[in-house]
């Protein structure tokens, strides 16, 4: 099973090349070009190991460690900075950060440091991970990839079952369209289209359709809802 990597760099030349090296060992690396974005991947808690700059736009790295660390997410970290004096380090490390390298810096390393926390947090991790996820009785097994609502199963497209999973994971929210368009079509712009709308009307019709308790709304000027009275 492939690992992901959330890569948090504003450099566009330095996530590039980080980004094209783990995928050519075999990582699934998503990228965000600053903090609050950075931010808001993570607290997903689906990734392995997350890359985080120190100096960023919109929220600085120290803050969102700060931030990742208070809601409990315990993904191993992994400071990439320019900042390499022995203070900052320090700081990076006691504010919660797992390792801290700095750069400019040799790929090999960096790869090396990334398997080796990998593999730590899976030698101390006593939770298994989340294989289901569900809304009232709709439930989705992420290791078979099967969906049912109230026991009947439900053919989904692989894009259908993406965007179902992203709405499972924020059950009882409203998910705006640049949530989706980040966090299921990996855009970070506008494209301009109705692809979102599409995909949400198929999902609405498999997952909805003829019951009596509809769970996917869509909140007007906002976005959509999974979950129970829309």
């Amino acid at each position: 099973m492939s690992r992901k990597i959330l890569l948090v760099e504003d450099d566009a030349s330095t996530a590039d090349f980080v980004a094209t090296g783990l995928s050519e060992h075999g990582f699934v690396v998503d990228r965000a070009d600053n903090g609050r974005d950075g931010l808001f991947h993570a607290t997903d808690g689906s990734y392995d190991c997350v890359i985080l700059d120190r100096m960023l736009p919109a929220m600085d790295g120290m803050a969102v460690l700060g931030a990742i660390r208070a809601a409990g997410i315990e993904t191993p970290v992994i400071i990439l900075s320019a900042l390499g004096a022995a203070e900052d380090r320090v700081k990076g490390l006691e504010g919660g950060s797992d390792d801290y390298l700095t750069k400019p810096f040799a790929f090999a390393e960096l790869l090396a440091r990334v398997r080796l926390l990998i593999r730590h947090s899976q030698g101390r991790s006593a939770v298994a991970p989340e294989t289901r996820l569900a809304c009232d009785d709709l439930e989705m097994d992420l290791l078979s990839r099967k969906v049912r609502r109230g026991g009947q199963p439900i053919e989904l497209q692989p894009r259908e079952f993406r965007l179902l999973e992203f709405l499972l994971r924020h059950a009882e929210q409203v998910v705006t369209r640049t949530m989706l368009l980040e966090g299921v079509w990996d855009y970070h712009f506008d494209p301009g289209t109705n692809v979102i709308d599409v995909h949400v009307s198929r999902l609405r019709k498999k997952i909805d359709e003829g019951q009596a308790r509809p769970l996917l709304h869509t909140v007007r000027g906002s976005g959509y809802r999974l979950g129970l009275d829309g």
